[in-house]
């Protein structure tokens, strides 16, 4: 976020060409308001980013798959970061009178007067990642104070509360940075014995964390821990080419990272990976599906971050040898309670995986 712009339409694009700059979209026939199929619309503000490709790809995907290949008939649009853009599409939306509006949005604020306007017609909305603040639209998304909270409290225990860690941030301004580091800084409070010997940002991008930790890291003591926000793989690649042992590491839900985790490039690590999951797109069209037959009443959505650790990240479920260590496998949850569970073919393109989807909201 640029001051709360979403931090996946800040990361280094990827993949970008392979969607439409505009958007992408396919045409409805008109129904009766409050009958299914419902019409839902998926407003991406971003595409520029592998995080946003699979998150609109689990969209697509989820709308293949039961019970919303009956119960929904979607559309998707992308406002290349254009707040006025993202705002007119909604209003396209409002005009064909769909029944709710999925929102990954360019601006916390700036489209709360098209949401207003949407919702005073009775269409439902949702705002998942980058949220807004419209008291009327519902929101979905994980804590992320508590992801630095959760790293750090995590770095803490394995390295028995002493030793000096290093804090790689991400885009500073940003109220995700800001929380993150908040929540690490007042886990390091609680134990004296741990010196934060270097704080330096990975922008939220593995390059960039990689060239970063490599400028520091001959001026470093010893490091007993490394607590990333994003960009861990890079991270680790800096330390192993500056003929360093990987410590303990806290860091996001890369591939690449997680793969460090099962053993690569001839070293494994302790490690905890938390991510901001592609799949909140699934818990808001869960919810506005809900909401919408009536079996759930109107409220926000926190969810708890999908999380491996090394003893429990499992190839080809939460780790993929053979995908680039820049996918985010963090697209499905794992466990037995999980939020989500899906194939990484609906990631990857958005195909239908087999069976039914299963998408599990906290309780209202």
């Amino acid at each position: 976020m640029t001051n709360n712009v979403s931090r996946r339409g800040l990361l280094q694009a990827g993949g970008a060409g392979l969607l439409a700059a505009g958007f992408t979209t396919f045409t409805l026939p008109a129904k009766a308001a409050g009958k299914k199929p419902y019409r839902i619309a998926l407003s991406n503000s971003y595409i520029g980013n592998k995080w946003r490709i699979e998150m609109e790809n689990l969209f697509k995907a989820g709308l293949l798959m039961e019970p919303y290949k009956s119960d929904v008939k979607g559309s998707w649009f992308n406002s290349g970061n254009d707040v006025s853009k993202q705002s007119q599409q909604m209003s396209n939306l409002i005009a064909e009178r769909v029944d709710a509006i999925i929102i990954n949005a360019a601006s916390p604020t700036g489209l709360n007067g098209i949401i207003r306007q949407a919702t005073s017609r009775g269409i439902l909305v949702v705002s998942f990642d980058n949220v807004v603040t419209a008291p009327t639209a519902l929101k979905v998304n994980t804590n992320q104070y508590k992801f630095g909270q959760m790293g750090a409290e995590w770095v803490a225990e394995k390295i028995g509360g002493k030793g000096n860690v290093i804090m790689v941030t991400g885009v500073a301004g940003t109220f995700v940075d800001a929380d993150r580091n908040k929540g690490a800084e007042d886990v390091w409070k609680k134990h004296p014995g741990i010196t934060v010997v270097n704080k330096f940002t990975g922008m939220w991008d593995s390059a960039t964390a990689e060239r970063n930790a490599a400028a520091v890291l001959p001026s470093l003591p010893q490091i007993d821990g490394i607590w990333c926000q994003g960009g861990t793989d890079g991270v680790l690649k800096a330390f192993l080419a500056a003929k360093r042992p990987l410590p303990p590491t806290a860091g996001e839900g890369e591939n690449g990272f997680r793969k460090f985790m099962t053993g690569y490039m001839g070293q494994k690590v302790q490690g905890i990976s938390i991510g901001q999951p592609p799949f909140l797109v699934l818990i808001s069209l869960e919810l506005a599906r809900s909401v919408l037959d009536g079996s759930r009443p109107k409220g926000d959505v926190e969810i708890p971050f999908p999380f491996v650790t090394t003893d429990t990240v499992k190839v080809g479920e939460t780790v993929f040898p053979d995908l680039p260590d820049s996918f985010f496998a963090d697209f499905t949850d794992s466990g037995d309670n999980a939020t989500v569970k899906i194939c990484v073919e609906a990631a990857l393109n958005g195909t239908a995986c087999a069976g039914r989807l299963n998408v599990v909201l906290p309780k209202a």
